[in-house]
């Protein structure tokens, strides 16, 4: 799972979501725009749509935002146009981050993201420096025996599963994520976590030192109005991920 990923859900068991309620709707439903308008309004036909509707709906984003988020990403209500792009660069302890970023205005982003980088002792990387260790994969989290699991995911076309705690990790191509996802529940098997991401090729260990200095990072990062998401290959365990959660 991507690094930020399981920070962000632990945070969230923890309360420790966005503060502002009304920033974190913004940011879930320019989610919504910015799939709707690179794939369409059908979410039944755009995974990435899909799952965008899902987050908004977990955290009770009113159906009226999305519905309206979905017409302004397809043209039924005029608005500025969201450009998506990538920065890249590095956390404390050479840690990957690869920062998607959703903007009407590159030259306030561009800035913001910089300052944020130099101030939390990391560092900005020319393009293409980490976008490389990172695919873009369908990835959902669900519980249940291996062998059902397995024998599911699979035959819906699943590229991988994998055991992690007493959970399973299944890994889809993008465009296999709605079967796959949609095969899981007809099962019964509904995922945790199920979303379309950016995953890390390989990882790297953090030890208990640095991760408090990476995550400071990711989270001011991930405070930006501009800012998406923030992928990272750290490799924290969960244990010192859920102390510094309650901390």
């Amino acid at each position: 799972m991507s690094g930020h990923s399981k920070w962000a859900n632990i945070k969230h068991r923890k309360g420790r979501q966005d503060a502002a309620r009304g920033k974190l709707f913004a940011k879930l439903t320019k989610s919504v725009e910015a799939a709707a308008a690179a794939g369409g309004g059908d979410p039944m036909a755009n995974a990435t749509l899909a799952t965008a509707i899902d987050k908004a709906k977990a955290a009770s984003v009113p159906k009226d935002n999305i519905d309206r988020a979905i017409k302004r990403g397809t043209g039924e209500i005029e608005s500025e146009s969201l450009e998506e792009f990538y920065y890249e660069g590095y956390a404390p302890g050479g840690i990957a981050l690869y920062v998607q970023m959703l903007t009407d205005n590159r030259n306030r982003a561009a800035a913001d993201v910089r300052s944020t980088f130099s101030k939390n002792g990391g560092s900005l990387g020319e393009p293409g420096s980490v976008g490389y260790l990172f695919d873009q994969k369908g990835y959902l989290l669900v519980s249940g025996s291996e062998d059902e699991v397995m024998l599911v995911a699979l035959d819906a076309g699943a590229e991988d599963v994998r055991a992690t705690g007493d959970q399973f990790e299944v890994i889809t191509a993008p465009g296999d994520f709605a079967r796959v996802r949609g095969a899981l529940a007809e099962a019964g098997l509904n995922p945790e976590s199920s979303q379309v991401t950016q995953l890390a090729s390989t990882t790297v260990a953090v030890e208990q030192a640095v991760a408090a200095r990476v995550l400071r990072l990711v989270d001011a990062l991930d405070d930006l109005d501009d800012v998406h998401e923030v992928f990272s290959n750290f490799d924290i365990p969960d244990d010192v991920l859920e102390a510094l959660a309650a901390t």
